[in-house]
């Protein structure tokens, strides 16, 4: 794999600089490595990082993996993060109640070569309805080690990948993506390549991911800790099995190592010149016609079918999206006929977010109900801001709506809250004095600002 010209980093200015315009240029270009671990990523291994390593692989970093330091900082993101308890039970209260000892015994462990990762505890949750998705639940201690891995690794790899990756990398997400796609539809390239790969997690070829990896790290024990976690056993209803491809949805490591398969899809399409935006395995490829999306699709469909992937043919599609019925959906939003609307999924899950919090028989006072509900509210404005206006107030009257059903129901009356009576009882000012957060009314405002 070569390094983008616009990833590589110089870390030696011209001896022509004064020394201290070097430094403070030598501070810029460290500055865009903050979010690295500190006690692993000290500014000797950045400089090598933006100066190339000799053979472009990385030796000697399992003590990195296993350092007190690593181990430390890696169980105070777990702890930040939450989460389930795995197969043993032990809980992040439990685990903490004796900290120092089980983090010393991952350190032994993983020193002396020990360390086996347990079995993965996977639970089926909700998708879109009725359709549910397997989640793996590792234990506390497996969540650390991938974590401190990952701490190792993802520095080397990001080091590699393109700008046009958005998922689950430092600094970048969702809306970063969804501007780029603005950009891209601004200056023309309208003709959409929207594209799905078939359960991408459960099916990358573990061979190609590891040959993939081991182009940039040489380190065996670091090798070993990896194939231990893709072969880490999975057990549901008392079963047991070991998976022969994928990486487990829910695992700590998961995101980089798909993000690390899916880079040689970038570094083809980016060959090929295609304006690729891709979040994960959800991507799509905006070209200036329909023949440009045709040939974009034809080299998808090759790479995905020679590197032991993919596409679904339901989900996949070229459209163009200024016109009606042809668009792209694209993290949460559709873009059709010119304009952004919200998904019809997002949509629903909303609906039945609110619909959950303003039960009839909710017995808490409608004050209570409205605090309770306006984070919900306003965090999914911000992100849905952008948005065709009309949904704002479509959505406004139904919170309120739900509200007026809960005051009929506390007054003992029948009543859904749509009939005049409930409107003249309760206007839309009684809930706007109580403090009720309206999106159309923040969507002007934020019009009326720029």
């Amino acid at each position: 794999m070569s390094v983008p010209a616009q990833m590589k980093f110089n870390f030696e200015p011209a001896s022509t600089v004064p020394e201290k315009a070097k430094q403070g240029a030598e501070t810029c270009k460290f500055r865009k490595w903050e979010w690295v671990e500190a006690s692993v990523w000290t500014e000797r291994m950045l400089a090598a990082l933006g100066n190339g390593v000799k053979g472009g692989k990385w030796y000697s970093l399992i003590d990195k993996v296993y350092n007190r330091r690593t181990l430390k900082a890696a169980w105070k993101r777990v702890a930040s993060n939450k989460g389930a308890a795995g197969v043993d039970k032990i809980s992040i209260k439990r685990f903490r109640s004796k900290a120092r000892f089980y983090l010393e015994e991952l350190e032994k462990d993983l020193c002396n070569g020990a360390y086996r990762p347990a079995p993965v505890k996977r639970v089926h949750i909700h998708k879109d309805g009725k359709k549910t998705r397997p989640l793996g639940i590792p234990t506390v201690k497996d969540r650390i080690v991938q974590t401190a891995l990952k701490m190792v690794l993802e520095p080397i790899f990001e080091n590699e990948f393109l700008a046009t990756s958005y998922g689950f990398r430092p600094k970048l997400g969702c809306k970063d993506a969804l501007r780029e796609v603005d950009r891209l539809l601004r200056e023309g390239y309208t003709w959409a390549v929207d594209a799905d790969v078939k359960s991408y997690f459960d099916t990358i070829p573990h061979d190609r991911l590891m040959d993939l990896i081991k182009e940039r790290v040489s380190d065996g024990g670091v090798l070993h800790l990896i194939e231990l976690f893709l072969k880490q056993e999975i057990m549901e209803d008392m079963k047991c099995w070991n998976p022969v491809k994928g990486t487990p949805q829910g695992a700590v490591l998961s995101p980089l190592l798909a993000n690390v398969y899916l880079h040689e899809l970038d570094l083809t399409l980016h060959r090929y010149g295609r304006k690729v935006i891709r979040y994960a395995d959800d991507f799509v490829v905006l070209c200036r016609s329909q023949e440009e999306a045709e040939k974009a699709l034809a080299e998808i469909q090759v790479w995905t079918e020679q590197n032991g992937l993919q596409l679904s043919s339901e989900k996949t599609h070229i459209g163009n999206c200024l016109e009606i019925g042809h668009g792209f959906e694209f993290l949460g939003y559709r873009f059709e006929g010119g304009r952004r609307f919200v998904r019809s999924k997002s949509l629903r899950k909303f609906k039945d977010n609110i619909r959950s919090k303003t039960r009839r028989t909710r017995g808490d006072s409608i004050e209570k109900i409205i605090s309770d509900l306006n984070p919900t509210i306003k965090g999914w404005f911000e992100y849905f801001k952008h948005a065709h206006h009309y949904t704002f107030n479509s959505l406004d009257g139904l919170i309120r709506r739900r509200l007026r059903a809960v005051l009929c129901k506390q007054k003992k009356r029948p009543g859904s809250g749509k009939t005049e009576r409930d409107h003249k009882q309760w206007p839309n000012a009684f809930f706007a004095e109580r403090g009720l957060f309206t999106m159309h009314k923040a969507y002007v405002l934020a019009r009326q600002s720029r």
